[in-house]
């Protein structure tokens, strides 16, 4: 496994947590001095976010950790199970979130001080903005799907904290009914994006294969070379960072085993370089024992 992956990963998760706490000390608080719903959800979702990014901080370090006897396929999957605990801690406070926004629609509170809640809040935008340009840039280098999951809901937060402003200047200008309307919009997006997160994940553990654009190009790769006369059985999937490649590659029946074998090894170096870090695994056929129609790539070679 990367160092850099180690190094980014560890990085962000940390970050995480420090800007969830810095976030709900100073939510609760505003919230404590304006009573605002819609700040209160914005709070509620910044306990949630900690919470999950404190498991994500416990689960990213188990999953980073190598291949050993009990798992050999390593312990990434980790990662996964830590994006569908966060999507479940989401579930849980859009739930208080949506009650709370039903009964302010029919019982208004008037926002005290409303200014130092937009005052707060924009602070709050900044200090997310910063986390989830540091998120995004860590999983363009690692591709992390924990972190995926961890900017998803601060990505999140960045709206809600700017449609808390919104709701907070239309209160102050007497719009009673902003605030709780605006706290039940942000708590249908929570909403939307817990679930994108929980269907993210399931895949993942549910083992799905890698994009069509990926398994072309490990097609490209292992039909470069000319002694392979047709694939078939390609099976990808990815664990946390390793991605897992498995296929069948049709050889000339009186090619040397010490031959067939250089040419498997070739292709599982090219694909491997490609997907790093990655696990390939190449089972060399002979051609006369595989039906035509089992095999992807034998009519280019025919």
């Amino acid at each position: 496994m990367s160092r850099l992956y180690e190094k980014l990963v560890k990085k962000a998760t940390y970050l995480a947590v420090i800007f969830a706490l810095i976030l709900i000390t100073i939510k609760l608080f505003t919230w404590w001095i304006t009573g605002s719903v819609s700040l209160l959800a914005s709070l509620f979702d910044s306990s949630m976010d900690l919470l999950a990014s404190g498991m994500n901080f416990i689960l990213i370090r188990y999953s980073l950790k190598p291949a050993d006897d009990d798992h050999r396929f390593g312990h990434g999957k980790a990662e996964s199970l830590a994006a569908l605990a966060q999507s479940a801690f989401i579930i849980g406070s859009v739930v208080f979130l949506l009650l709370n926004s039903v009964k302010l629609l029919t019982e208004p509170v008037e926002v005290s001080y409303p200014l130092l809640g937009i005052v707060i809040s924009a602070i709050s935008v900044l200090l997310t903005l910063g986390l989830v340009l540091y998120q995004r840039y860590v999983i363009r280098l690692t591709d992390s799907q924990a972190i995926k999951a961890d900017m998803l809901h601060y990505s999140s937060d960045l709206l809600m904290n700017s449609a808390v402003v919104i709701a907070l200047l239309l209160s102050w200008f007497g719009i009673i009914y902003a605030d709780a309307i605006f706290a039940l919009l942000i708590g249908c997006y929570i909403l939307y994006n817990a679930l994108k997160i929980a269907f993210i994940a399931i895949q993942d553990l549910l083992d799905k294969a890698l994009p069509e654009s990926e398994n072309e190009r490990i097609l490209d790769i292992a039909s470069s070379l000319p002694e392979v006369h047709g694939i078939h059985d390609l099976k990808t999937r990815r664990s946390g960072p390793m991605t897992f490649v498995q296929l069948h590659i049709e050889l000339d029946d009186d090619m040397p085993l010490v031959k067939a074998h250089a040419v498997a090894d070739k292709i599982e170096k090219l694909i491997s370089q490609q997907f790093t870090p990655a696990e390939v695994i190449v089972h060399q056929d002979p051609l006369s024992v595989v039906p035509k129609e089992k095999s992807r790539l034998r009519e280019k070679f025919n």
